[in-house]
């Protein structure tokens, strides 16, 4: 009987050859995300605002020839720098998002401006702008990082929640229009994770504390947990999916 050899090397979540963008990645699921990539083989194009805690993430990447640049997407000069000195990309992962909290009674212009330039306008910007440019290949896949709170409510979080409601329903937009060119279109949608955007702000810890009970799980996310999920997206193991939500949320949708 003849025995099979085993291929030792054989990954299809594998991104070797393929260059990928990362919006946000100075820091969380960004970083994470751009890391994770670097360990299975992609190049990286690494974009954010904060100069310092971007080069933290670029010093953190596997392999060579990646790059970073500096920049705001929500400032038309900034995204025409960064789409000009952007490379040919096999995936696109528009993940930079803010938070505001406040009750729906105290929701304002200058917040909901502030949450919606940067969650949802800036990337349905950056993408068609990519498109337009032909910077993004056929077969290549764009992932948005959504969140459950675009399906299920918390207080404080409505217009957070409603921002990535619509980058949701852009996704979709874009599986369906893209599908001719074999582009891909998905989302993730994350419950809480462990990142700077959850610390230190209006919740204290005793707080959070109490609401990591309400999950299954009995803890929170961590931003690696995303990444590898992103990577599911990204990677050829992924080639017949599109226009799908991936939830990543430790269980509390079942409660």
């Amino acid at each position: 009987m003849k025995k099979q050899i085993k291929n030792m090397s054989y990954n299809p979540y594998s991104l070797e050859g393929k260059t990928i963008l990362v919006t946000g990645a100075s820091s969380g699921i960004g970083r994470s995300t751009a890391v994770e990539c670097s360990k299975l083989g992609a190049k990286l194009v690494i974009t954010a605002r904060n100069v310092e805690r971007l080069q933290e993430t670029f010093d953190l990447l596997e392999g060579d020839g990646h790059i970073q640049i500096v920049g705001d997407l929500t400032n038309e000069e900034d995204v025409d720098r960064i789409i000009s000195e952007t490379p040919k990309l096999d995936g696109l992962v528009n993940n930079a998002g803010i938070s505001v909290v406040k009750p729906v009674a105290f929701v304002n212009h200058e917040d909901l401006n502030k949450v919606f330039n940067t969650n949802t306008f800036a990337p349905i910007v950056f993408t068609r702008l990519l498109l337009k440019k032909k910077k993004i290949s056929p077969k290549a896949s764009i992932v948005f990082t959504s969140s459950i709170a675009a399906m299920h409510s918390s207080l404080g979080n409505s217009m957070y929640g409603a921002s990535k409601a619509a980058i949701t329903a852009f996704m979709h937009y874009c599986a369906r229009e893209l599908a001719g060119k074999q582009i891909r279109a998905n989302a993730v949608h994350p419950g809480m994770i462990n990142t700077k955007l959850i610390s230190g702000g209006a919740i204290s810890s005793e707080q959070h504390q109490l609401d990591m009970q309400k999950y299954p799980l009995k803890r929170y996310g961590e931003p690696e947990e995303v990444a590898w999920a992103i990577i599911y997206l990204l990677s050829d193991a992924s080639a017949w999916v599109t226009g799908t939500s991936l939830i990543i949320d430790g269980g509390i949708l079942l409660t």
